[in-house]
């Protein structure tokens, strides 16, 4: 489990830093320096040669371009766990996959009901994602008393809801579809599934048909983002080195090296022990898998850099309108889908997979913990500001749907760690007796 753990301890400081971002961005935008702030979220930064330019939005260049990266890490998230994780196989993920699914559509059903028609209508997915980072944050506060089955079913439960908001955001807003784009986008993926093949191992290399994927979607008027995950799916989650062969090299390279009396001055006069040691390098990384590889690379940039800059140029909104905007029903609808629908979802549905016999509970995970995790499922702060971007364009619902996030996911927060706190086993405390 020492991947997972530090995922986890990772998340936990990500969240931290996506706190602090938030709270800068709310204070600014309250400030008197709120005329620069969102003059900075409007400046545009770009390219230009000859009478050509192209330039997008500082918003636009984070939501549009970094968070393509995030995008990219959550492919590769979910591509691990339907290849070789919870996801796997249909007994070991068919709990967080209906319960996620669960946690999608009724949140979503909350939200339409309280805004059937009109502009607002079209903000029926923000409330369906749960934030990852977040959750996981909250849940790691707990320690040790957390089991490590709740942890697994969180974690797919949130991959699962990723997935869920990827062809939310690629089906339902995507508004016309520019077809030579979409052909440029298959090209350079295609070029990345050949040069996969070819075991092209330069970065620079699939650096560059990436970016090519990313402008082809970025012109088809799908979202950009969905390269990220596109691109995701091409990267082998396995090793693509034969475990035999590796075994065998590397024991023939070390008996070799044992026999030649290897020191560290030797291997300076003798190429043959320079070059032993450079096949046990370069197996090695070979051994490791790639998507893995990848993942372990980008998730500090993703967690430390990105997620907080979209956070502090996408969470600040004036509190002049709070109130105006947690009574009206676009606030409404985002606050019940994520404190409410997402809790009755999760737990409904999880109760009724494994009622039915669709799915196991993990042993050492309790009805009431569950309860706990699916609170904190309606933390959607990420997913759902950026969906609430795709969503609307009138600035009132902007700032109404970014209310109600903020203010779900904080009441999310707090009722899943109370039910957590009460609920979690309490740590034992070592008494020692003294002398009579």
């Amino acid at each position: 489990m020492g991947v997972f753990t530090r995922f986890v301890h990772s998340q936990t400081f990500g969240s931290v830093l996506l706190l602090v971002s938030t709270i800068a961005a709310l204070a600014l935008a309250n400030s008197r320096w709120a005329d620069a702030y969102f003059g900075l979220l409007y400046k545009k930064a770009g390219l230009s040669w000859g009478d050509a330019r192209f330039a997008l939005t500082v918003q636009h260049w984070i939501n549009d371009f970094l968070m393509v990266v995030f995008f990219f890490v959550v492919g590769l998230e979910i591509k691990r766990e339907l290849v070789a994780g919870q996801l796997s196989t249909f007994r070991k993920g068919a709990l967080p996959v209906i319960a996620a699914v669960g946690g999608m559509v009724v949140p979503a059903l909350l939200y339409a009901w309280l805004n059937p028609t009109g502009d607002a209508a079209a903000g029926w997915g923000i409330p369906m994602a749960t934030d990852i980072a977040f959750a996981l944050g909250i849940l790691a506060l707990f320690g040790s008393r957390v089991p490590i089955g709740l942890k697994v079913f969180l974690t797919a439960l949130a991959i699962v809801d990723d997935l869920g908001a990827v062809l939310v955001i690629a089906i339902f807003y995507t508004h016309g579809i520019h077809w030579p784009g979409l052909v440029l986008a298959a090209a350079f993926l295609a070029a990345i599934a050949v040069a996969n093949r070819s075991r092209i191992g330069h970065p620079v290399v699939y650096v560059a048909l990436a970016l090519g994927v990313w402008a082809g979607v970025l012109t088809s008027g799908v979202h950009a983002t969905v390269a990220g995950v596109l691109v995701a799916m091409l990267v082998p989650v396995r090793s693509t080195l034969n475990p035999r062969e590796f075994l065998d090299l590397t024991e023939d390279r070390l008996s070799r090296l044992r026999a030649a009396r290897l020191t560290s001055d030797s291997m300076l006069e003798d190429r043959w022990q320079l070059d032993a040691i450079s096949d046990l390098r370069r197996v090695a990384s070979e051994m490791r898998p790639p998507g893995l590889a990848l993942e372990e690379t980008f998730h500090p940039f993703v967690a430390f850099v990105i997620l907080p800059l979209f956070a502090f140029f996408n969470a600040g909104v004036p509190v002049t309108g709070l109130v105006a905007g947690l009574t009206h029903p676009v606030g409404l609808g985002v606050i019940a889908g994520l404190v409410a629908g997402k809790f009755v979802g999760i737990t409904v549905f999880s109760w009724l997979a494994v009622t039915l016999g669709g799915a196991e509970r993990p042993r050492e995970v309790t009805w009431s913990q569950l309860a706990g995790s699916a609170c904190l499922g309606g933390i959607g702060f990420t997913m759902s500001m950026f969906v609430t971007q795709l969503a609307f364009s009138d600035p009132q619902n902007l700032a109404r749907a970014k209310v109600g996030i903020l203010a779900a996911s904080l009441v999310a927060a707090a009722l899943g760690a109370a039910v957590l706190h009460a609920r979690l086993p309490r740590r034992r405390r070592e008494t020692s007796a003294g002398p009579a």
